[in-house]
């Protein structure tokens, strides 16, 4: 099992440690095991966390036993880093140990010189700091989190569920991921500038929506050829009422829909299979391999042979002639 150090220093923010506890103390994989182990340790047995004082069941010697070590950020970024909490981040560091900040914790990250001549981020309101205290790390103040490969970096403290659930799919694949962000509620997208590497899935719908028949045709006929006008055919209503009932029962548009239907199944594709990028621009609905590599490009934020190389788990096998589309979680 992945074994996940959360280290609290005094003047932790509590949300900084407490949500991506929540997320990996969550994450099951497809036979209901935990993903993940999860220690909090400190330097200290009392952790002064602002408006309480915690108390911790293991000290630095977790760091040497992680396989990742979370770095949440302090009330006070100017506060020194305790020489032992740097020398026990240098040697995980040296054993090969994955190293994630959340918000500010990328001043603590920082200030072990493991960031030095890496590109990193915070909260926007801290980045100029960070490049002023840490003139050696590259700074980029306009995205949710970075992936140095090692050593990862994130936004505010929302943004470290968005990197929690980029390491999920990095560890353990789409389907997991895409639970654990149903368990954590999270959005749809997260708007932004920082390539979206986890999974679309499908938004969620209320309980009885008179949609939701319609959209299970839709996730099944995804690679067809489909306008509005087939669509509300389908429904058997006018194109004018189809879009207000859509848009009041999913938040979104008919075509809108498709087309994350038709991305959500390319994922799949690209993750299941060694189909070329022609073929499942085809299986996926797409005009083109062009319009297919542009749209994709787009919402996912890479390209689709970058997207395969990074999440193809084990040699690709061929599906059937209709690849199913795992289902989709909620949003949030």
């Amino acid at each position: 099992m992945h074994t996940v150090a959360v280290l609290a220093l005094d003047q932790v923010i509590p949300f900084d440690l407490a949500s991506p506890m929540e997320v990996f103390t969550r994450t099951r994989l497809p036979d209901g095991r935990p993903g993940y182990r999860l220690k909090v340790c400190a330097p200290t047995e009392e952790v002064d966390a602002g408006a309480f004082t915690m108390r911790v069941h293991h000290g630095l010697e977790a760091l040497a036993e992680a396989d990742t070590i979370l770095l949440p950020g302090r009330a006070d970024i100017t506060l020194p880093l305790p020489p032992a909490v740097g020398d026990a981040l240098r040697a995980a560091a040296a054993r090969g140990t994955r190293i994630a900040s959340v918000c500010a914790g990328a001043f603590v990250l920082a200030a072990t010189g493991l960031l030095d001549g890496r590109r990193a981020t915070t909260h926007w309101v801290a980045t100029a700091a960070l490049a002023e205290l840490h003139p050696e790390v590259v700074v980029d103040p306009d995205v949710l989190y970075v992936d140095e490969g090692q050593f990862l970096t994130s936004a505010g403290a929302a943004a470290a569920l968005d990197l929690c659930l980029y390491m999920i799919r990095k560890d353990y694949g789409s389907a997991v991921a895409a639970d654990a962000a149903r368990l954590s509620v999270m959005p749809l997208e997260r708007e932004g500038g920082q390539a979206q590497f986890i999974v679309h899935p499908r938004p969620p719908v209320p309980a009885g929506a008179t949609m939701e028949p319609l959209l299970a045709w839709l996730e099944e006929h995804a690679d067809q050829d489909l306008t509005l006008d087939d669509i509300a055919a389908r429904a058997g209503t006018s194109t004018r009422t189809l879009n207000r009932r859509f848009r009041e029962q999913t938040g979104t548009t008919p075509l809108q829909w498709l087309h994350r239907a038709r991305i959500r199944r390319a994922q799949y594709l690209l993750e299941h299979t060694t189909h070329p990028v022609e073929r499942i621009a085809h299986q996926a609905g797409f005009g083109s391999p062009t319009a297919f590599r542009d749209r994709f490009k787009r919402v996912v934020g890479t390209s689709p042979h970058a997207y395969r190389r990074a999440f193809r788990g084990g040699p690709g096998k061929d599906t059937a002639r209709r690849a199913p589309v795992p289902a989709g979680g909620t949003g949030h």
